[in-house]
């Protein structure tokens, strides 16, 4: 058993858009510039189809509906890779304040966890999701903390993003 202590940290994603004039204290998170961008093309029957990045590591997997929701299980599933994405964003996040608040060697060891649960949402038409993250191997709250205010999906779900959405 592991003496190492987690830290939950829970995030509500209604994946149903709300209007930003209803919620004033968000602050829409515009880029300034760009660092840089992902390709990605989604094919086939969405849950059931392929989906694919168009960059130097080429990523291809096959898309299936989990078990849970009626499906084969037999593929990667879109909850999957963002509670991929989410847990690598928010150990980069975490090990960049460390080392920006002089504990590098706090954050070099930590472990951070997702779970990315997809259902209906209360008061709300729709599908949402919610992601649970625990941080293992730090102690410091404050550092835990300042990683998750840090982490740009943390910032993109709690401020909103510009989606731009057009025809090609």
């Amino acid at each position: 058993m592991s003496l190492v202590r987690q830290t939950t940290l829970r995030t509500v994603i209604p994946f149903v858009r709300r209007n930003i004039s209803q919620q004033p204290s968000r602050t829409l998170m515009t880029l300034k510039n760009t660092k840089y961008t992902a390709h990605a093309t989604a094919r086939g029957q969405g849950r059931n189809g392929e989906v694919k990045s168009y960059d130097d590591a080429g990523l291809e997997l096959r898309l299936a509906m989990p078990k849970s929701l009626g499906g084969k299980g037999d593929g990667q599933n879109p909850e999957q890779l963002f509670a991929m994405g989410y847990a690598a964003c928010f150990l980069s996040a975490l090990q960049l304040v460390a080392g920006q608040q002089g504990k590098t060697d706090m954050a070099r060891n930590a472990v951070v966890h997702t779970q990315v649960h997809i259902g209906q949402p209360k008061d709300m038409d729709g599908f949402g999701v919610q992601v649970d993250i625990q941080v293992e191997g730090i102690q410091d709250n404050d550092l835990i903390k300042a990683g998750h205010e840090a982490c740009p999906y943390t910032r993109a779900l709690k401020h909103g993003v510009v989606v731009n959405v057009e025809k090609k």
